[in-house]
């Protein structure tokens, strides 16, 4: 505002508008995502307001403010970021999450799939993917067996859990929860980047959103105090990433030894250049 000479007021709305054409533009360009195959998921801390530990638990005109986490889901391959979504850190914003994976994966079950010891991902997964399957009755008398989900046999779900020790890594614990040992070193061997279970892709992207976003520095006054303006603004930054943003890690080296910059949208194959952000905030949306 003060670089422009305009009203505090008048930054805020345009916020809220580019917050929300970016929700609709990245549902628009990121409907389905056909080469990813290899899924990371987080949730990026924040606080709207003020931290939890000060949040007044007897005051109800006020449920919105306190810690709120970006579960964020991204392409490790591509660094796409998949989906975003902002709230508290809940079984049903995890279960949105992969229900948005499922979605822009059009619906396929062979994914490799990796997170955090979060634990309500468990649930989520088993809920999106899992197919109901009716045990045969057995004979005699009794009760018959209720229906049970089954996983898929061509989806891999693994996690990291890491042990900390006065701020320090001193162990990481790696967990396989769905599929097979040898599901998951087939997986490993046709990952163009992991060769191990990990969530090094998505933990990077929180870096670069906190750097882009000052609303989500750990130590910062420019905290977010309304909810609908933090999500406005994690939408914006989160989503354009994707089309704007040139990853130096994706740099492809042509012919007379020329580098190609790439953003993680062209190496997703769902466009051929990189966007300005004038070409991101005008491109068309459906309205309402």
């Amino acid at each position: 505002g003060r670089l422009l000479h305009v009203s505090k007021d008048t930054v805020t709305r345009y916020i809220l508008k580019a917050g929300d054409h970016a929700r609709k533009a990245h549902d628009e360009l990121v409907a389905f995502s056909p080469h990813t195959k290899e899924i990371q998921m987080d949730e990026r801390w924040s606080f709207v307001e003020k931290k939890e530990k000060n949040v007044e638990k007897d005051v109800t005109t006020t449920t919105l403010n306190g810690d709120n986490w970006d579960h964020t889901a991204m392409d490790a391959e591509s660094r796409l970021v998949l989906s975003i979504i902002p709230g508290k850190r809940t079984a049903e914003n995890c279960v949105k999450l992969v229900e948005e994976v499922n979605k822009r994966t059009g619906g396929r079950t062979g994914v490799f799939l990796t997170s955090d010891e979060h634990a309500p991902y468990v649930k989520a997964i088993e809920k999106v993917y899992g197919v109901p399957v009716t045990p045969p009755k057995r004979s005699g008398p009794g009760r018959p067996p209720n229906p049970r989900l089954e996983m898929p046999s061509d989806l891999c779900y693994a996690t990291v859990k890491k042990t900390r020790k006065n701020g320090q890594v001193v162990k990481v614990t790696k967990t396989l929860v769905f599929g097979t040992w040898l599901l998951l070193a087939l997986y490993l061997i046709c990952s163009l980047v992991s060769k191990t279970i990990n969530t090094s892709f998505v933990e990077r992207n929180n870096g670069t959103e906190r750097g882009q976003n000052s609303r989500k520095a750990r130590k910062t006054l420019a905290f977010s105090k309304l909810e609908n303006l933090h999500n406005a603004a994690s939408y914006f930054t989160g989503f354009s990433y994707n089309f704007c943003w040139p990853v130096r890690t994706l740099d492809q080296k042509g012919v007379e030894g020329k580098i190609t910059h790439r953003t993680p949208a062209m190496a997703a194959g769902l466009t051929d250049h990189i966007w300005t952000i004038r070409e991101w905030c005008m491109f068309p949306v459906p309205v309402g």
